[in-house]
């Protein structure tokens, strides 16, 4: 179902606004365990989203977040430091050069704290 999405390099992660209106995002993504996680800026709109309920939908997509398969409901939390350190250390794996350049970035520009890992949960049901 979802073991292959952790596979892919980007996820659609999308998260709902108080109205209900939807709004997507592509993320990079990392399978950590029976669960995906991705990483944002911890001042970013999806985050704010994610605190405030953590209902989303997710599927495959292309960089500019055009899907490319089917989206599944799912929950998404916010981790906190040593989980957030955590997926830093899997994005940098996974993503190599590139996700190191862009972590060490984010780093230089908000600081440790300034960036969050974001675990998702694919639901069990419809």
């Amino acid at each position: 179902m979802t073991s292959g999405l952790g596979d892919g390099k980007y996820l659609l992660l999308t998260t709902y606004r108080k109205d209900g209106r939807a709004v997507a995002t592509p993320v990079w993504v990392v399978a950590d365990g029976d669960r995906l996680a991705a990483w944002s800026a911890t001042d970013s709109g999806k985050v704010k989203r994610i605190r405030r309920d953590g209902k989303v939908s997710i599927g495959p997509c292309d960089i500019r977040g055009n899907p490319t398969g089917e989206s599944v409901q799912a929950h998404a939390e916010l981790l906190d430091e040593s989980g957030s350190d955590r997926i830093r250390g899997l994005i940098a794996k996974k993503y190599g050069i590139a996700g190191r350049l862009t972590l060490l970035g984010s780093r230089l520009r908000r600081g440790r704290t300034g960036s969050i890992g974001i675990s998702i949960v694919p639901s069990t049901g419809g």
